[in-house]
């Protein structure tokens, strides 16, 4: 669900790069990490509480931050080449292997028994299926570089940079799925799906989507602040002691992160 939720991001920053707005970008992950913890994570614990996985406080959170502090080390230069693309690719690598090891641990081999694999398929659906993301993929990529070239056309008329446009405009954008599902598992009742889809996209974000579009093309950091970085880093330890208050994120609580995106946004609003 994660990499799903996630694919908008990668569609979108290949594009930039690729076209030499390396700042929408770079933008587009930062800003989206920001939203989806502040925006996406605020409105679903307000519609419902959310509980928390162990797993998530022990492990992925961390991850996400740890991520998170790389990401800026590596971006001190104000550049992410190839060398450093393969390090964030190789990072992926490394959080899938042990992501799959850590569930084959606790799999519990009685759910066999209680779901067993059905034996016959149905040639027909998985055709459709098939046929289904061949064309979600074609429409996504070519709906990436439409909503590119129109984010930069835009901040063009209106006189901000490709990484303001980035933080905010498209960032917003290519977070909505992650707020659909949300919010559907929010309405119904099952609000947790949403802690790990959120958490997993940031990983992926960082890893799999700033990590694929350096080794395509290099990524300029110039154009942003160590506010930027700064911020994107809060938001993702401030949710490590919410999450560990009773494992539960509140609704007064996702009020805060609400409220701390809402900040960020007149920020940098102000900055353009």
């Amino acid at each position: 669900m994660a990499f799903g939720t996630s694919t908008p991001e990668l569609a979108v920053s290949i594009s930039s790069a690729s076209a030499g707005f390396s700042g929408l970008a770079l933008g587009n992950v930062i800003g989206s990490n920001i939203a989806n913890i502040g925006l996406v994570l605020g409105i679903t614990a307000l519609i419902c509480p959310i509980r928390i996985e162990k797993q998530l406080v022990r492990s992925e959170i961390p991850v996400v931050i740890v991520a998170s502090v790389v990401m800026g080390i590596l971006l001190l230069d104000g550049e992410l080449n190839l060398t450093k693309g393969a390090i964030l690719s190789i990072g992926l690598l490394i959080f899938l292997y042990a992501s799959f090891r850590q569930a084959d641990t606790e799999f519990d081999h009685e759910e066999l028994d209680l779901h067993p694999f059905r034996a016959t398929r149905n040639s027909g659906q998985t055709f459709i299926n098939l046929a289904l993301i061949v064309c979600g993929l074609v429409l996504l990529i070519f709906g990436s570089q439409v909503f590119v070239d129109n984010a930069v056309t835009l901040a063009q008329v209106i006189g901000i940079s490709e990484a303001l446009i980035g933080l905010s405009l498209i960032a917003v954008g290519t977070s909505i799925p992650e707020l659909a599902t949300s919010m559907i598992a929010a309405f119904r009742r099952q609000p947790d799906i949403a802690v790990g889809n959120i958490i997993g996209s940031n990983i992926f974000n960082i890893l799999c989507v700033l990590g694929i579009t350096a080794l395509i093309s290099p990524i300029l950091g110039g154009d942003f602040s160590t506010t930027d970085f700064a911020v994107m880093i809060l938001f993702s330890s401030i949710l490590l002691p919410l999450a560990r208050t009773d494992l539960t994120l509140s609704r007064t609580e996702g009020l805060f992160l609400l409220a701390g995106y809402i900040v960020y946004l007149v920020y940098i609003s102000q900055q353009a």
